[in-house]
C-alpha cells in the first residue's frame, strides 16, 4: 500500500505519518519518506543524527543524471536516472530489524512547479520506483503542495489522507488538495481529522470534507501526550497511554481493511 499524508502546516501530519509507519512496520516492511521540505519527520521518529537530504546530494545527483544540481534548462542530463539501488543504501533504519526505513527527500531550491532539473529528476524518479515499482509498504509525508508528485506517480499511490483540524484555514487547504489530487489522478483521497476537542467540532469538520467529497477515516482527540512527546524528542508510540495513539491505531486498521496489502 502506498500512502500519502498531507495537510495544512500544523495540522499533525508528520505525527500521523511517523506513528502510522511505526505501527505498520509491525507487520510490512515500510518506507516513510519525508517529502516535506520542513523535514520534521526523523525527529518525530525519536532520530535527531543529521541526515543530508538527497536533493543536497550534489555528488550523486551528478553521478546519476550527469549533470550538477542547479544546472540551467538548457543542460543535458539524464531524465530517466538509474536508482533502483537508492532507496535502501540511502535510507537510515529506524531499528535494528530494518523493518521501518526513513528516506528525507529535500526539497528543490530553483524553479516552481513546472521545474525540470537534476535534483527535481532525481527526486522523482526515487518517488517513482518507490510507489511504482517496491512492493513494501511507503508513507509519505507531504507538503499541502505535493508537487514531489508527477501524474505518472500519483496515479499509483493507493490512499491520499488529508489531515484537518477544526479551523476554516484548515479546511481551506483540504478543499485545494482535494482538488489538485484529483487533478493528478489519485483516486482515494480520504481525511483524518485531528486534534478534536468535542463532538460538536468534529461533526462540523465531518460535514465540511463531506460537503468536498471527502470521507473521513477516523479522527484524533486533542492529546497533551502529543505535545509531551515533541518535547521530550521521542516517537508517539514510546507513549502506549495515549489517547491519540490509540486512535492512530485504530486508522492504521481502517487503512488495512479498505486498502490493498500491498
Amino acid at each position: 500500500m502506498k500512502i500519502a499524508v498531507t495537510g495544512k502546516g500544523g495540522v499533525g501530519k508528520t505525527t500521523l505519518a511517523s506513528a502510522l509507519a511505526v505501527i505498520l512496520s509491525e507487520n510490512y516492511k515500510v518506507y516513510a519518506i519525508d517529502a516535506d521540505p520542513d523535514m520534521n519527520l526523523l525527529g518525530s521518529l525519536g532520530i535527531h543524527q543529521p541526515v543530508t537530504p538527497i536533493s543536497k546530494m550534489k555528488g550523486l545527483i551528478k553521478e546519476r543524471t550527469g549533470a550538477e544540481p542547479g544546472s540551467s534548462f538548457g543542460d543535458v542530463f539524464k531524465i530517466n536516472p538509474t536508482i533502483s539501488d537508492l532507496p535502501e543504501s540511502l535510507s537510515t533504519n529506524y531499528d535494528s530489524d530494518g523493518k521501518l526505513k526513513i528516506l528525507v527527500m529535500g526539497t528543490v531550491d530553483k524553479g516552481g512547479d513546472g521545474c525540470v532539473c537534476p535534483a527535481s529528476v532525481m527526486l522523482k524518479a526515487i518517488l517513482r520506483n518507490l510507489i511504482i515499482k517496491k512492493n513494501e509498504m511507503v508513507i509519505l509525508d507531504m507538503e499541502a503542495g505535493i508537487e514531489h508528485l508527477g501524474r505518472r506517480t500519483a496515479e499509483a499511490v493507493d490512499v491520499m489522507i488529508i489531515v484537518a483540524e477544526p479551523g476554516l484555514k484548515s479546511l481551506e487547504t483540504a478543499s485545494r488538495i482535494k482538488k489538485l489530487a484529483t487533478d493528478i489522478g489519485i483516486q482515494n483521497v480520504v481525511a483524518v481529522i485531528n486534534k478534536v476537542s468535542s463532538s460538536m467540532e468534529e461533526k462540523f469538520v465531518a460535514e465540511k470534507l463531506g460537503q468536498m467529497g471527502v470521507d473521513v477515516l477516523g479522527s484524533i482527540p486533542r492529546d497533551e501526550i502529543v505535545v509531551q512527546a515533541d518535547m521530550e524528542g521521542r516517537p508517539l508510540v514510546d507513549y502506549p497511554n495515549s489517547v491519540a495513539l490509540q486512535s492512530i491505531s485504530k486508522i492504521a486498521e481502517n487503512l488495512l481493511k479498505n486498502g490493498p496489502s500491498n
